[in-house]
């Protein structure tokens, strides 16, 4: 009997001033904790996962983090985001910015979270 195969994948390893504060505010648009401990916590929505490291002096507006966040239905999770209390606006985090169709050729989104990292939110085509 062959061992079960998993795709290959990559996820993002992102910063957190405070694990308590980053669950709470990625578990408002649907995202769970599938482990964690002092030094690592790892959070999904279905098949997204993003895994957040200890990053306690952080300057959330110095902050060049960011990651792509490819999905078939981007208006849901940005509606999602949008429900849970994530402002759209131009300045300070958490913040959103629409999905509109982008110069690159896809239709995505933005959300800055509160530490400061960039998630571009970007409609998967087939």
């Amino acid at each position: 009997m062959s061992p079960t195969r998993h795709p290959d994948r990559a996820t993002p390893n992102l910063p957190s001033r405070d694990f308590d504060a980053t669950e709470g505010f990625y578990a408002g648009f649907g995202f769970a904790c599938e482990f964690r401990d002092d030094g690592w916590m790892i959070l999904t929505r279905g098949s997204v996962q993003l895994e957040f490291f200890p990053f306690l002096d952080l300057d959330p507006l110095a902050s060049n983090f960011m990651c792509c966040v490819r999905v078939a239905d981007v208006d849901e999770l940005y509606g999602a985001m949008a429900a849970s209390g994530v402002p759209v606006a131009t300045t300070g985090a958490p913040r959103l910015h629409p999905v509109r169709m982008q110069d690159w050729g896809l239709r995505a989104g933005f959300l800055i979270d509160p530490d400061g990292t960039q998630l571009t939110l970007i409609e998967q085509r087939d």
